[in-house]
């Protein structure tokens, strides 16, 4: 038997990893792309148009590819994460036209792409989101203002991100996997709810009307290290409930604080480390502080925000400080979880589309919609007018910045009128839900800004030791609680949403589905 066990297993300094010849074992392969175009593009993030004006740090796709083989049944996922605000359905559709091109030993199902949210990188909408016929949309500020047409920066970064997650499958080596789960302070609740009962987001909170947040905050930071044979870490996936926008008013290109994270890792572990981010349900949470008042006194007695003014005292930006608040927690899990490395977890991978509840536009939204349509239409139109006569305003960015959002208002209240219509006869909204096993742990995606709320009732009941769920892995679109919607605060109108309450509790249930029947097979 000795002899036995000692051909069976290559034995490490620290502990044993098996054999590529042993019953079986997992395979790790990590890549990196930098996406940040060449060229001014459209900014996403906002109602008005933000035409780039340089970088302020790379735009990038990061790809993990993990395939099991031996005597369990082959299976293989690809999980990819951009520095993006959304996934768009062209973006997605393009990366998969490559693989299945490029790629073909690799079905581009198992390729689970999300976004980090970050409101300083390029748009890639080339039509509504949700829209079954997929209209093309030129740009959704009404002009492309002498940028790269989001079609082409697509097409850009389509080839890039293939690129990442080829050279990521190619690379993949016998390696093992740790978890753990840790805590940083990041994301916060910015809806602001008052006496009266009334939400607002970044409301004051030194309005003496000022009762309470709206929901809940949660700092739990899970995370997921990669090894080699040798045991030396390879990477991190890094799962927390808050979007990348602190900067979400830059005129320069940005990943937001992952860039800070990322430099603050590497500078602890290692160059080489690949640092996979995640955006939990968060989609009423932000980095800012409670009220949005990091920039301004807390109170007319008061000068300086507390906390802002210890960012000050230990000479970091904020996004610097949340970079070393995740590399805190991160320092503080690894010497837990490499206790326990597993070299041969089951990996397990599927993708359904499901069908959830629409919110329906109530019939008296439609009349107040085509009021504001109309008005928003009269100031685009004057505006456009100017142009005709002043050409130079296409560079004028206070214009540029006045006719895209009136061009935005008009057809958010269009769109009011046009899903009244829809909904009619299309009474569900069709998604796709990734579901994987990885060893004791799970991971779920969703295409919205899911309120925090849904995320804590799928990891409550899942059979997982812990669930990373993934968001905006999709083209967005807020899912609010009932609590929210009381509340009436921008993120919980119709207009605002595609799936509301009932459909979010839908989506609870299927993923819960979806996760544990892992388990039971």
């Amino acid at each position: 038997m000795r002899i036995y066990l000692l051909a069976a297993m290559v034995w490490l300094a620290g502990g044993v990893f098996p054999n590529t010849t042993a019953a079986k074992t997992l395979r790790i392969g990590w890549a990196q792309a930098d996406i940040t175009p060449s060229e001014p593009v459209c900014i996403a993030g906002q109602f008005h148009v933000r035409v780039s004006e340089g970088v302020l740090d790379p735009i990038t796709a990061t790809a993990l590819a993990l395939e099991s083989v031996g005597d369990q049944t082959p299976a293989a996922m690809v999980l990819v994460s951009c520095d993006l605000i959304a996934i768009h359905d062209s973006l997605r559709d393009a990366l998969r036209d490559h693989l299945r091109r490029d790629l073909p030993e690799l079905d581009p199902m198992a390729v689970l792409i999300a976004a980090t949210h970050t409101h300083s990188a390029p748009l890639t909408s080339t039509h509504e989101r949700y829209d079954p016929l997929q209209t093309p949309v030129a740009n959704i500020y009404g002009d492309n203002f002498g940028a790269m047409a989001p079609a082409d920066y697509v097409t850009y970064a389509a080839e890039r991100i293939a690129r990442a997650v080829i050279e990521a499958w190619r690379r993949r080596a016998p390696g093992g996997i740790a978890y753990g789960l840790g805590h940083a302070v990041v994301g916060r609740n910015r809806l602001t709810t008052y006496l009266d009962g009334r939400s607002r987001m970044y409301g004051p909170v030194n309005d003496p009307e000022f009762s309470h947040m709206e929901g809940y905050e949660n700092p739990a930071l899970h995370v997921l290290a990669t090894y080699s044979a040798d045991r030396r870490m390879t990477g991190l996936i890094l799962n927390l409930a808050c979007p990348a926008q602190v900067s979400e008013s830059s005129m320069k290109l940005s990943s937001d604080f992952w860039h800070e994270t990322r430099e603050e890792l590497r500078s602890r572990f290692g160059e080489s480390l690949f640092v996979l981010a995640q955006n939990a349900p968060s989609g009423d949470q932000s980095p800012h502080l409670p009220g949005n008042e990091c920039s301004r006194p807390s109170s007319e007695t008061r000068g300086e925000n507390p906390e802002v003014r210890m960012w000050r005292l230990a000479g970091r930006s904020q996004q610097e400080e949340i970079g070393v608040r995740i590399a805190d927690a991160v320092g503080s899990i690894l010497p837990l979880i490499e206790k326990e490395i597993v070299w041969a977890p089951i990996l397990a991978h599927r993708v359904e589309t499901i069908e959830l509840p629409r919110r329906l536009i109530p019939a008296g939204d439609v009349e107040q919609a085509r009021s504001e349509a109309a008005k928003q239409r009269a100031a685009y139109e004057a505006l456009m007018s100017d142009r005709q006569v002043n050409p130079e305003l296409l560079r004028d960015r206070q214009w540029a910045h006045n006719v895209s959002r009136a061009f935005r208002l008009m057809r958010r209240n269009e769109r009011v009128m046009e899903r009244f219509e829809f909904q009619q006869t299309h009474p569900t909204v069709a998604i796709e839900l990734h579901a994987a096993r990885l060893g004791d742990i799970a991971f779920a995606s969703n295409p919205f800004e899911l309120y925090l709320d849904y995320g804590l009732r799928i990891q409550a009941r899942t059979r997982a030791v812990q669930t990373f769920l993934v968001q905006l892995a999709g083209p967005g679109s807020y899912v609010p609680t009932a609590r929210s919607v009381a509340g009436g605060a921008y993120g919980a109108v119709p207009a605002s949403t595609e799936v509301g309450p009932d459909g979010g509790q839908v989506l609870v249930e299927r993923t819960i589905a979806a996760v544990n029947a892992f388990w039971e097979e």
